[in-house]
């Protein structure tokens, strides 16, 4: 049973798991304004919880405890879980378990809008001569890819079967900055990821919905047009930080599988540390 807004904002409570990550950390301070109160989680330690805040250490493959976490809340942002490749059974507990757990949370309690953070990666053995939509078939560049496949077809089952929405974030190279010349075409601002996620949670009625977490770079390999009902406008660009990675001539090492495909290095098991790569 979720709570009513007794302050006149949207939510009256909304859950963030993954709050203590790179994204989580960036959002946590935005979703003070739409909500009386936020729910925040993950199997690290917080911090000082503010005073509209409700601090859980909870592991996502703990059912039981979900399924406490998810009671009375209205609305979840779902960033937790292993943000990398990492060996199968870590990834087991954490992102697929982890999500059937919260989906089924979701159901039991109501809870009828999620917000999912799947990456890129669910695409990245697609060639970077294409340009995807939310169409495009999965190519999961790694195991850490595959569980983001497999959460997206959950969303899928849990919105055909019982009605739970959900929007589910392709997410790109969110940093404060690219790092590398393939974050040129992946960069999604911090400013941006927090407008994606307010769009996906304020749209009336998104269904399940795909869409890729980019900012608007002045080179692409996602199209969003199916998901424009969102009204997600990107205000941020990878241009302001091109003279960085400067353009070169073609050469043998194009052939490296890391330039041929939009996973970049995971396609070589190679990730980068952190979320959103």
């Amino acid at each position: 049973m979720t709570q009513t807004s007794l302050s006149g904002k949207p939510f009256g409570r909304l859950l963030l798991t993954g709050a203590g990550g790179n994204l989580g950390r960036q959002l946590r301070g935005a979703l003070a304004e739409w909500a009386d109160a936020v729910r925040v989680s993950d199997i690290t330690a917080l911090g000082e919880a503010a005073a509209h805040e409700e601090a859980r250490l909870v592991d996502l493959s703990d059912r039981e405890a979900v399924m406490q976490m998810v009671e009375g809340v209205d609305a979840i942002v779902h960033l937790g879980g292993i943000s990398v490749d990492a060996p199968f059974d870590d990834l087991l507990e954490a992102n697929i378990r982890g999500t059937y757990n919260l989906y089924e949370a979701a159901r039991k309690h109501g809870v009828k809008r999620i917000v999912f953070a799947s990456s890129n990666h669910v695409t990245g053995f697609h060639p970077v001569t294409s340009v995807l939509d939310a169409d495009a078939p999965h190519r999961p560049d790694s195991l850490y890819g595959v569980t983001k496949c497999f959460g997206e077809s959950l969303s899928r089952y849990y919105y055909d079967r019982f009605g739970i929405e959900t929007v589910c974030l392709r997410i790109g190279s969110s940093f404060e900055e690219p790092k590398n010349a393939r974050m040129l075409v992946t960069f999604l601002s911090y400013r941006d990821f927090i407008e994606l996620v307010r769009c996906s949670l304020f749209t009336n009625r998104v269904g399940h919905a795909i869409v890729y977490g980019v900012s608007d770079n002045p080179a692409s390999w996602w199209n969003n047009t199916k998901a424009g009902f969102l009204g997600f406008r990107p205000r941020d660009s990878s241009a302001a930080f091109a003279d960085r990675f400067p353009a070169s001539a073609p050469n043998a090492g194009l052939a490296d599988p890391a330039h041929q495909f939009q996973g970049g290095p995971f396609v070589l098991g190679e990730p980068m540390q952190g979320a959103g790569q």
